[in-house]
């Protein structure tokens, strides 16, 4: 490949509109150009790139005893709705109508699609386990896309979908999917950690993400995992226990105290003289258009996911504070749940363990003190919904203390159980002759997001640093003045070596000034560069360099095909260790 016959439309500068590096990075070096919000062309380079990482999940998936199928894009809403996904998933879902005015769905996921196909097909218990995935564009009406391809409205994915006849054999059928993906992420030059996840949209019963560490902003997840044992869960899944053990004081008789202006949980415990793990916030939301109270300690925050799913409803958020107004009858700082009616009461597990707590008292300018949950308030519902704290004990192994870290999801994992075979009526003969639902799992690996999580993982102040196994190509031969005869000469010489080698070389042929091809080739990150200049005439020596790395290693152009290959294999068996 010649560099003027390839396009490879690099920038002097980062667009204006990226804000994680790894986007600015794969605009500026002319692997990705914008078409509009969430969508993206992909380059000649990043075609490649795409390739790599498509060729290694299919060996993976197939290695596992997976089969690869290929279903539509385009869903009839029917599917959907049977499943009650049509409003789960809400506004996220592609939707459209065809000139029938029926409707329909551009796919994100395929659990009705697969379900549906399966319906009817698969009626013994001996025709099981099976597992069908499928590579393609899915398509998801993000709210705010950002992020370049890490939150787009187009991406590509792999989604895989096993069917089982009982959990046993479920059990051995998700763990190949397990191991497959660290197998996948290892080739891909990415070390993950599964982490315990919500399941969401998905439902099901228990769910996995395989999380990218990061420590720059495109972490966009919060981990938390055991210093000690395995746990890992990411933070709308992750608990901790308390490291501050509540004193049990004797119940005290509640009192109504006047605070005036003080609405934060600062000013009121200061003003008080309380510390924050004795007050109860009362935060009023919308659960789908009715109000709640979610109660929860001073000292921690609340976790709104983990709200959603315990409340069970589509679409929560904050009330406005009109309703507040109306509901506690005090402005926002002063609610509390003494006294409230006509509205659901949640409570945080660590609530219930206060005594003497103090509470808004729904009172413009006042605060209950000695308030004592289960007394002199009713709970309807109790359940974790604060969020997990770094140094929190382990809630598996009780010993260990949780650390925080930032992740990027590459892959996720779902135990579905037959949550989509029940209703959509996909059912088997089991041994007993019995009719039985499918017990189900889904699989996701995000190709466009795996590419980008490594440049976010891999780069420096000079550009992306590929690892080797996913870089569109491996080796850059650049002659510092393509007009000197000699240089070319030795260039090409190599070049085609190169390629006789079934080597994956790039000849950076351009008459450009040899800054401008040395800040290319540390920008589009290949593994390896030749450069081929004024020590090739004098010494009969071409400098070979790693990218990432200082050392320069000097040979003959004669050694040069030879000592490429050794550093490439040795690249890629850091990879594999």
């Amino acid at each position: 490949m010649k560099w003027s016959e390839t396009y490879i439309p690099t920038l002097r500068e980062f667009p204006a509109e990226a804000e994680l590096i790894s986007h600015k990075l794969l605009t500026k070096a002319g692997y990705i150009r914008k078409l509009t919000s969430g969508i993206y062309n992909y380059l000649p380079l990043m075609q490649l790139v795409l390739l790599k990482i498509t060729n290694i999940v299919r060996e993976e998936m197939n290695r596992s005893g997976a089969q690869e199928i290929l279903m539509p894009v385009l869903h009839p809403a029917e599917l959907w709705q049977k499943s009650g996904r049509w409003e789960v998933y809400g506004k996220e879902l592609m939707r459209m109508k065809d000139r029938h005015q029926r409707d329909l769905v551009l796919g994100g996921t395929h659990e009705e699609v697969i379900t549906d196909l399966i319906k009817g097909e698969l009626r013994s218990y001996r025709q099981l386990p099976i597992n069908l995935y499928q590579i393609q564009t899915k398509f998801r009406d993000e709210i705010r896309p950002r992020f370049g391809l890490m939150r787009g409205r187009e991406f590509m994915m792999k989604d895989a979908y096993t069917f089982d006849a009982d959990e046993e054999s479920f059990k051995v059928s998700y763990q190949k999917m397990v191991d497959a993906y660290f197998e996948i992420f290892k080739r891909c030059g990415l070390e993950t950690k599964m982490v315990e996840s919500d399941t969401g949209a998905m439902g099901g019963k228990d769910a996995h993400e395989f999380m990218v560490i990061v420590d720059t902003e495109g972490g966009e997840n919060v981990i938390f995992y055991c210093d000690q044992c395995d746990y890992a869960a990411n933070i709308d899944k992750a608990t901790s226990l308390d490291l501050k053990n509540q004193k049990k004081d004797t119940p005290k008789k509640m009192e109504k105290v006047h605070t005036p202006n003080k609405k934060t949980i600062e000013e009121v415990t200061q003003f008080l003289g309380e510390p924050p793990e004795k007050l109860v916030k009362t935060l009023i939301y919308k659960a789908d258009g009715n109000l709640v109270a979610a109660l929860i300690r001073g000292d921690k925050e609340i976790n709104e996911i983990k709200l959603k799913n315990a409340l069970g409803c589509v679409e929560l958020e904050m009330a406005d504070f009109e309703s507040i107004k109306k509901l506690t009858g005090a402005e926002v700082g002063f609610s509390g749940p003494v006294g409230l009616s006509g509205v659901k009461i949640i409570a945080d597990e660590q609530v219930t363990e206060l005594t003497n707590a103090v509470t808004g008292a729904n009172q413009d300018d006042y605060h209950l003190v000695n308030v004592n949950p289960g007394k002199d308030f009713k709970m309807d519902q109790v359940v974790d919904i604060k969020s997990a704290e770094e140094g929190g004990v382990c809630p598996r192994c009780k010993k260990g203390k949780l650390v925080a870290a930032r992740g990027i999801e590459v892959g996720n994992t779902f135990m579905l159980g037959t949550k989509y075979s029940k209703a959509l009526g996909a059912t088997f003969i089991d041994k007993d002759r019995k009719e039985k639902p499918f017990i189900m799992g889904s699989y996701g690996v995000g190709i466009t997001r795996t590419a980008q999580a490594a440049v976010e993982k891999f780069h420096d102040e000079k550009g992306i640093i590929w690892p080797v196994s996913i870089s569109p190509l491996h080796v850059s031969i650049i002659p510092v003045n393509v007009q000197n005869q000699t240089q070319r000469e030795v260039a090409f010489e190599i070049y085609e070596g190169m390629r006789k080698n079934k080597m994956e070389v790039i000849i950076d042929d351009r008459d450009e000034r040899a800054g401008v091809k040395f800040n290319d080739s540390d920008l589009i990150g290949l593994p390896l560069r030749i450069t081929v200049g004024e020590r090739t005439f004098k010494e009969k020596k071409v400098e070979l360099s790693i990218r990432g790395k200082k050392e320069r290693i000097f040979c003959s152009k004669e050694e040069a095909v030879k000592m490429s290959k050794n550093i490439l294999d040795k690249l890629q068996d850091d990879i594999s260790l």
